[in-house]
């Protein structure tokens, strides 16, 4: 038997803090979710890829918010940057972006991002971006510069690709968005998908 699709008056819960992720959203037009970080582990687990780890958080983030707002429609991401099967992780320290930065120097990665969209019957609609960039050979004062400015903290990889580290990459194939830390496209599939009303 289908399952009927949520009320378009259904409360839209953002499971993420991020400020990048609200922005992304209000250009679906919708400006105003409800916000409820969540606080999971995000360590990977023995043996797991990039595409694995990101589609498991983010199912993860949506499971854990609809245990606090049972009601909502909620949508939950996780952004992964992989080289190989390799899992780099989110830079919370200038040693741990500059690493990152050098290991993407002059090559090829690809970065996956999660979107999970859970209603209050518990339907969980899935759905994965995945970006492959190439940076430019990275100079040693580039990456200094780079720390210097900040933008590197907490990000995924070590780098923030809506500000200067754009400035790195030769080339994108895939989802602008994505990278950022929300795919539109898929975003506005699954939310539309879940019965909300998006132009």
């Amino acid at each position: 038997m289908a399952v009927p699709p949520v009320s378009g008056t259904q409360e839209l819960v953002l499971a993420s803090a991020s400020p990048r992720r609200r922005e992304l959203l209000a250009r679906l037009g919708l400006a105003d979710p409800r916000i409820l970080a969540t606080d999971i582990d995000e360590t990977p687990l023995p043996g797991e890829q990039p595409r694995e780890h990101a589609a498991r958080l983010a199912a993860g983030k949506a499971r854990a918010a609809a245990a606090l707002a049972p009601g909502g429609v909620i949508l939950a991401g996780d952004t992964v940057v992989g080289v190989g099967r390799r899992i780099l992780p989110k830079a919370e320290d200038e040693q741990t972006a500059r690493r990152c930065l050098a290991l993407l120097s002059g090559r090829r990665h690809r970065v996956f991002s999660a979107i999970a969209v859970l209603t209050p019957d518990g339907t969980l609609r899935e759905a994965m971006s995945e970006t492959v960039l190439r940076f430019k050979r990275l100079e040693p004062a580039e990456i200094e510069a780079y720390i210097a400015g900040g933008e590197w903290h907490g990000k995924a990889g070590g780098y923030a690709i809506q500000g200067s580290a754009e400035g790195f990459c030769l080339w994108l194939s895939g989802s602008h968005s994505g990278v950022v830390g929300l795919p539109l496209f898929e975003t506005r599939r699954l939310l539309r998908a879940a019965g909300l009303k998006i132009a």
